[in-house]
Parts: C-alpha cells; sequence; structure tokens
C-alpha cells in the first residue's frame, strides 16, 4: 500500500489525533530547542493532525507555517484544526517540495521521514529549500537501535527506512547539512505498569517498556544548511 493510502485510512478513521497525543509527550520537547522566530517561514513534513506547524505559530510566532503531507485527508483533518489564515496544508511528497529554493527558514518533521521513498532525494529537496543557515529538525522513534520499534514495520503496510544513528549524520552531512546535534529525547509521560504486570498484550517485561520510552524515546537529529548560496 502506499503512504497516501494508509494514512488517508488513519485520517478517516480518527487516528491522526491520537497519533498527535503520542507524539506530543517528545515533540513538545524538540520544538521548543527549534530556533524560530518572529517572522519566520516554517515547513512541518509529514505533518499528520497539523499540530507542529500550529504550535509554532502560536509559541514562536512564525509568519507562515506550512504542513505537507502525502495523505489528502490528513491534510483536510489538519485544516479543519485551525482557522488561522497563515497556516497552510497541502499534499505532496518529501522528494518534490513545492516551494523556491531559499524560501523556508527551519523544517520539522516526526514520524514520518522513514517513510520518504528516496530519503537521500528528500534531504538534497531540503538542502534546496532551506534559507542558507536554516535547520532541519529531524525526529524518530522508528530506528535501528531503538529496538523495540523494529516490530512496526509489520503492523504499517508500507516501506520504511531503519537507518542507524550514524546514518543519519553521515547522509546529513552528504546532503550539505552540518550536524548540529543529535541526542535521545526520553519518553517521561507514557504511564510504564510495575514490574507485576507483566507481560502485557504489547511487553513482555517492564525492561522492554523502559528502554523503549525512557531510554530510546526519540531520536532527534538536527541538520543545519550550508550557508553557501545555492
Amino acid at each position: 500500500m502506499s503512504v497516501s493510502a494508509e494514512f488517508d485510512e488513519w485520517a478517516r478513521d480518527g487516528r491522526d489525533e491520537g497519533m498527535e497525543d503520542r507524539h506530543w509527550h517528545t515533540a513538545r520537547h524538540a520544538l521548543a530547542r527549534m530556533p524560530v522566530e518572529a517572522g519566520d517561514v516554517v515547513l512541518d513534513l509529514g505533518c499528520g493532525s497539523g499540530y507542529a506547524a500550529r504550535a509554532l505559530r502560536e509559541t514562536a510566532d512564525a509568519a507562515r507555517a506550512y504542513g505537507l503531507d502525502a495523505a489528502p485527508q490528513m491534510a483536510r483533518n489538519a485544516r479543519s484544526y485551525t482557522d488561522d489564515p497563515d497556516v497552510g496544508y497541502l499534499v505532496g511528497d518529501f522528494e518534490h517540495l513545492p516551494f523556491e529554493t531559499d524560501s523556508i527558514d527551519h523544517c520539522w518533521t516526526m514520524e514520518a521521514f522513514f517513510y520518504a521513498r528516496d530519503p537521500d532525494a528528500a534531504l538534497d529537496e531540503l538542502s534546496r529549500v532551506l534559507r542558507p543557515g536554516g535547520t532541519f529538525y529531524c525526529a524518530v522513534n522508528y530506528w535501528e537501535e531503538s529496538v523495540h520499534t523494529h516490530k512496526w514495520e509489520d503492523l504499517v503496510d508500507v516501506p520504511m527506512v531503519r537507518w542507524t544513528e550514524r546514518e543519519y549524520r553521515e547522509q546529513f552531512r552528504e546532503a550539505g547539512f552540518r550536524v548540529a546535534s543529535q541526542d535521545r529525547i526520553p519518553d517521561e509521560e507514557t504511564e510504564i505498569p510495575p514490574a507485576e504486570e507483566f507481560p502485557t498484550e504489547e511487553w513482555d517485561s517492564r525492561q522492554a517498556m523502559v528502554e523503549r520510552y525512557r531510554e530510546h524515546g526519540t531520536l532527534l537529529t538536527v541538520g543545519v544548511a550550508p550557508e553557501e548560496s545555492r
């Protein structure tokens, strides 16, 4: 199944808002780090319900916030959740961004980059549309070292790219980005039951759940677009 078909189904079922609730545990900490200033233009790739674009408008006073998603129903749902005329939602793919060169100040993505059909081409496109010195904040819960998320590829009927932490750094640099930072943001909000309540339907042991949420959490890789003109 294609990414657009899979997540159109999620959106029709109302699962977009559930995704937002889960992602917010770590996304809010990452979003707070973004150096967005009043007047900046920001982009959210794989926007889902559109929460990140709304948050950056409300808390960082971005002049314009765009969300882009491959699933038309996701974009329609996102539009329905705000009446802010300076927040817009588009349908498209990561490899062909509908923006002029050097037109975006900062880009964010959460739990979406690994769905790119060609992640290297997506990074090249981001390098093109970001202004010199602009930032790309890439947050993922599914990556090689996060072993308890590997089973997700059997739950979602679309191809997923599973890079290592090193591969994220290397591929960012290959596309011309300077890697400003990379770290794991723990999920401190997901409730973890006491050991005597395990195993559960999803977890064999409490230790496995602790590793997934408290130790692995969300991987955040921050790239800075090249300063020289393109």
